[in-house]
């Protein structure tokens, strides 16, 4: 089941403003007090924000602009290699730039036009219903730092690379961003947490970490994949299973490795039909159902 706060480092405020991203001890940035600083004054930043005011704009750094520009270069080359024609179309029509981060405002900017979808700052971790439920308004929360230079291909948890290069090139597609709507939709119409959690994790299943056969050859359209330098070229390993709601909606899983089982669709289509027409449908009722059929109460 998925558990979004292993992904994210906590985020603290005190009384007096003062704001403190708690990273985990194996974070390749722990130990450097710049770094830290630094994701503390990107994280006050997006707690500023209030929803209709100016996006915050970061000042990044020249090493954080170098962490972007190689990691740009290398997934842009895996992409052209593996990821699914439509994801491919998106980063076409997007035309994110790759010699600089760019800011949220920029973002939307170019996303709006193609699929309505506008980006907001993220300190960290969202609630649950809070971030699937603004897909609903088209909004995606979207986090702004990046990962450290040391480890530029390699980030424990997600940072604006993940944010805009695996979902705005998803989110570019109108087909892809239609899914995310009736995603914040079913939220609206969800009251239970267990509802939610599937939702989560079918979510995780497809959005995140879904594939998708074309012309004979697998393909991955889900960001998690289209934003990891190691997972994308390990996915075809994977157990790849036909699409199961019940199935992606009741897994056990391990978030912090690579997924050893995948569910691959036959086409953009199926995707469409199964997935989308699954959350166009949701209801407590529903998944109660789904879990009943799983065995689980």
């Amino acid at each position: 089941m998925f558990n979004e706060a292993q992904l994210y480092s906590p985020v603290t405020t005190t009384t007096d403003g003062g704001v403190t991203v708690h990273l985990s001890d194996e974070h390749p940035g722990v130990h450097d007090p710049e770094y830290r600083a630094r994701r503390n004054g990107i994280a006050a930043q997006a707690l500023s924000y209030r929803d209709g005011g100016p996006l915050p704009r970061i000042a990044y750094t020249d090493e954080e602009e170098e962490v972007w520009r190689i990691v740009s270069a290398e997934l842009a080359r895996k992409h052209r290699k593996l990821a699914s024609a439509e994801v491919l179309a998106g980063q076409e029509r997007l035309g994110l730039p790759v010699d600089h981060i760019p800011q949220l405002d920029e973002v939307t900017a170019k996303l709006v036009p193609l699929s309505g979808f506008r980006y907001v700052p993220a300190a960290g971790l969202v609630p649950l219903r809070q971030f699937f439920g603004s897909f609903a308004d088209r909004t995606f929360h979207s986090t702004q730092y990046i990962r450290h230079h040391s480890a530029p291909l390699y980030t424990p948890e997600p940072d604006a690379i993940h944010e805009i290069i695996g979902h705005a090139n998803q989110l570019a597609s109108p087909r892809f961003a239609a899914i995310y709507a009736e995603v914040g939709a079913a939220v609206a119409r969800l009251e239970t947490d267990a509802a939610l959690k599937f939702l989560a994790d079918v979510f995780w299943f497809s959005m995140e970490f879904g594939v998708v056969r074309e012309r004979g050859e697998v393909r991955c359209y889900g960001a998690g994949l289209l934003s990891s330098y190691g997972e994308i070229e390990e996915f075809r390993d994977a157990e790849l299973r036909p699409l199961n709601i019940t199935e992606m909606g009741t897994a056990v899983y391990d978030i912090t490795h690579y997924q050893p089982v995948l569910y691959c669709a036959k086409s953009i289509s199926e995707i469409e039909d199964v997935v989308g027409g699954f959350f166009a449908t949701m209801t407590d009722d529903v998944v109660a159902r789904q879990r009943a059929t799983a065995g689980l109460a």
